[in-house]
């Protein structure tokens, strides 16, 4: 771990009595909350306790401390105690140049004096005609909640590193935010390109927190809670999002030298697969004479299964069947990812997919499925076990009546047995044209206005054509190593951040 020095954050440590909050026999909430942060942090983290602690309040911190792979230190207030408490944290972080951040109730400043001669850094919390901003003094801060301390460790280290720190301000659903953060991808404390990362919370004032950032990170997508795509709206959808994004909303459109990533108005297109499968028709530009071909799946958009004249709709979109029915919603509503694979017309009546839908083209693919991710200038892919090819699909419906497959892209697929791997551009099957598909992935990037995304690419059998089946924002990239996405990701965040600040 990397030393924090010149006065940025060297390490957090957080009493018992802030973590009990008083009498409690459990730990508040707050107190998880503020640990699942840190515990993915770069920010070296422990508790601390009086040695007239409680027996089973021990028992507790110790169980939280193998929890969140935290240290736990006996912190009394008899000197020759608080001397070996310093030392213990120094033998535990001997990497940590900066100040120790010790959170702690009034009740125990006692000890705060010595602590402070050792350049701890005294956090109280819930002082008493405190304010809600965080308030700094030579050796004091004082904060009203836990939840406030990321961004008091953020406010310390731009104090402490000044403007060669890109503060980036992140806001998902918990368990996104768990599989980032877990790889690496959010430190509090400076990365060697000069990337910090703090949590933004709608449970505190919004504003106050958005002051202190460069960049905002969000995923729009985890905040919608209604999608209107009627036809007689302009050709951005209708989209009402938490109270809480609406917030964000209305800052970033009175803020617009704030750069976000990515402004909500790019979002739209993958919201709606009707509007990316248009989009998608623009790869025709890409086709060059003697290469195969780079293109969308041929589709028809669908406000009624039972429609008079379905039979000729699809053959004027060159759709054969068996294909796939997809919502027109793409994300962010609790069906968006529910689907079917149609073998006869007269199965769409019955259909549960919701309206209005987008059939599109079954593409026979060997059962390989090639995930691209699009991370600023860097491109990376994953090949992955996808769905049978038609006849295949045929002994999958289980019915000589070859019933339609439902099923929910998120949880399952109809797919067939095979191998999963993944490559970086040089460990893939001699069949991707990755020249092609880079081109493709320079091309969305322009049109979407994306910085990071995702797609997915199957490969026709018999023309060799490459079709784009799918495009989402701000993916995982789960599959590809962290040593190689996670830099790459600060990279594409860093050079967003500069490229506004150029065009400014």
């Amino acid at each position: 771990m990397a030393g924090v020095g010149g006065g940025g954050v060297g390490g957090v440590i957080l009493d018992e009595c802030v973590l009990f909050g008083g009498t409690n026999v459990n730990l508040q909430p707050d107190a998880h909350f503020l640990l699942h942060k840190l515990r993915h942090s770069n920010v070296p983290t422990g508790i601390s306790y009086g040695a007239g602690l409680e027996a089973h309040k021990v028992s507790i911190l110790k169980e939280i401390a193998v929890q969140y792979s935290i240290h736990c230190f006996l912190l009394d207030e008899s000197a020759s105690s608080i001397d070996d408490a310093i030392r213990e944290v120094m033998l535990a972080w001997p990497n940590t140049g900066g100040r120790i951040l010790y959170i702690v109730s009034n009740n125990k400043e006692y000890m705060f004096p010595k602590l402070s001669k050792c350049g701890w850094l005294i956090t109280l919390l819930n002082v008493e005609g405190s304010t809600a901003s965080t308030c700094e003094s030579s050796s004091m801060v004082y904060i009203n909640k836990l939840r406030e301390l990321p961004l008091t460790i953020c406010q310390i280290n731009r104090k402490a590193f000044g403007n060669s720190v890109v503060t980036v301000g992140y806001i998902m659903k918990p368990s996104r935010e768990e599989d980032f953060a877990k790889r690496g991808a959010f430190p509090m404390y400076p990365t060697q390109d000069g990337l910090m990362f703090v949590p933004l919370t709608f449970d505190l004032p919004l504003a106050p927190q958005l002051q202190e950032v460069d960049v905002v990170l969000h995923k729009a997508t985890d905040e919608i809670i209604s999608i209107n795509l009627d036809g007689s709206l302009p050709s951005s959808p209708s989209i009402t999002y938490s109270r809480g994004m609406q917030e964000l909303q209305r800052y970033m459109e009175h803020h617009l030298d704030l750069c976000v990533i990515d402004p909500l108005s790019s979002i739209y297109p993958v919201v709606d697969r009707l509007k990316i499968q248009q989009i998608l028709l623009g790869l025709e530009d890409l086709k060059t004479a003697g290469c195969c071909a780079i293109r969308g799946p041929n589709f028809l958009k669908v406000d009624d299964f039972n429609q008079s004249d379905l039979v000729q709709s699809l053959s004027e979109a060159k759709l054969a069947l068996p294909s796939i029915v997809k919502p027109q919603v793409a994300c962010g509503v609790a069906d968006a990812h529910s689907m079917a694979i149609v073998f006869r017309v007269e199965d769409f009546k019955d259909l549960t997919v919701p309206l209005p839908a987008i059939i599109q083209e079954y593409v026979d693919h060997s059962s390989t499925l090639y995930k691209f991710y699009v991370l600023g200038e860097k491109v990376y892919h994953a090949v992955k076990s996808s769905t049978p090819n038609a006849d295949g699909l045929k002994k999958l419906s289980g019915s000589t009546e070859l019933k339609p497959l439902v099923f929910d892209s998120l949880k399952s697929l109809p797919t067939a047995k095979g191998n999963m791997s993944s490559g970086d551009g040089n460990s893939s099957k001699a069949t991707i044209d990755l020249e092609l598909v880079t081109s493709a992935a320079n091309w969305l990037m322009r049109n979407l206005e994306l910085t990071i995304f995702g797609f997915d690419v199957v490969i026709e059998e018999g023309t060799g054509d490459h079709v784009i089946v799918d495009v989402n924002y701000l993916p995982s990239f789960k599959e590809v190593p962290n040593e190689v996405a996670i830099p790459a990701f600060w990279g594409a965040i860093k050079k967003k951040f500069e490229l506004k600040g150029r065009n400014k």
